[in-house]
């Protein structure tokens, strides 16, 4: 278990003075309690990362794909001529 030093500006030890005749905690406990809070709340409030975004598409079979990667240049030949054509 390690020590800390804290330094808590004015409102804050009035906060933690309202607190811990309150709950009966002690300091330590309130401040162990506060810290689960936050970290409780950053989880909550997580961005999902690029991969659970993409997890979470169904594009279906292949996607938004016009062609297998193997026929890609093919494809994009095609693609572009199909464009130009109108």
């Amino acid at each position: 278990m390690a020590t800390r030093t804290v330094r808590l500006d004015d409102e804050a030890e009035k906060t933690l003075e309202e607190i811990t005749p309150a709950t009966g905690l002690s300091v330590s406990a309130a401040l162990k309690k506060g810290l689960s809070a936050l970290r409780e709340e950053i989880a909550r409030n997580a961005s999902a990362t690029p991969y659970e975004v993409y997890e979470k598409l169904d594009l279906g079979a292949g996607g938004y794909t016009v062609a297998p990667a193997r026929r890609a240049k093919r494809a994009l030949r095609d693609t572009i001529a199909r464009k130009h054509a109108r």
